[in-house]
């Protein structure tokens, strides 16, 4: 639906005065999973092999190219990691169920996953950026729990990307930090991460700074953020009385 947003911005700040901050077309575009290679040659930044494929006879040329593990990825969302033929197959079939062709077959990069909550003025600024190390995870891979980190490498790849590409507005960076230090992007966001507040915590307001922009104010670069800060998600168990529940699942309010 970004790509919908994008097309009728003007028209939702003239006729519905809803203000919005969204990157262009292009750059929305470019950092599409299919386009990563491209992306990587154009930035000067590491990223996976990939390749695309439509059909699962594709999937065993591509041996040659590709040793196991592998990651099979869907367009826009869903991985699995193969660690065989069988299981590269079955993840090619569940792709195709919930996401169509193509499918997205990478490299599988060995390392620690380190990921940048990201915010751009669309003039080539880079208006603040905040890394961050998972330290617990999800079934699906996401951010349990993590930490802000002390890493002007990591610092610096994404000043790059989000200056050299103009972004605008908000979006997350996502990395694998190898053993030989080398940064390898897997993929460019267009939005912030659900744990975008850990930037808050770090003294860089990043949902605040956007509201600002998105509404024509002058938002200078965050001057810097604290590292070692942590975030822990918990749950929360509500006790209710069953008509209450049943009033809310029906008409969405109480």
């Amino acid at each position: 639906e970004l790509h919908n947003f994008i097309k009728i911005q003007q028209q939702l700040k003239s006729e519905l005065d809803i203000a919005t901050f969204l990157p262009s077309h292009e750059s929305f575009e470019e950092r599409q999973k299919s386009e990563l290679n491209k992306f990587g040659e154009k930035y000067n930044v590491r990223v996976p092999k990939s390749h695309m494929i439509n059909q699962l006879s594709e999937l065993k040329k591509l041996e040659d190219d590709l040793d196991y593990p592998m990651v099979i990825k869907g367009r826009y969302y869903d991985a699995y990691v193969a660690s065989s033929h069988e299981q590269a197959s079955a993840g090619f079939y569940k792709i195709v169920s919930k996401w169509g062709y193509p499918v997205i077959v990478q490299e599988f990069v060995t390392g620690t996953e380190v990921n940048v909550t990201a915010i751009g003025d669309g003039y080539g600024n880079c208006i603040g950026a905040v890394p961050m190390r998972k330290l617990y995870i999800t079934d699906k891979g996401k951010a349990w729990s993590g930490i802000s980190l002390e890493d002007d490498t990591l610092m610096e790849i994404t000043r790059r990307v989000i200056e050299n590409s103009k972004w605008r507005g908000g979006c997350e960076l996502e990395f694998i930090k190898t053993k030989k230090d080398e940064y390898y992007l897997l993929e460019m966001n267009p939005r912030f991460p659900a744990w975008v507040y850990l930037a808050n915590g770090c003294g860089q307001n990043h949902a605040e700074a956007l509201v600002k922009m998105a509404l024509g104010e002058e938002v200078k670069p965050f001057a810097g953020y604290k590292s070692g800060k942590m975030f822990i998600r918990y749950s929360y168990d509500m006790i209710v009385d069953i008509t209450e529940f049943e009033k809310i699942s029906t008409t969405g309010e109480m």
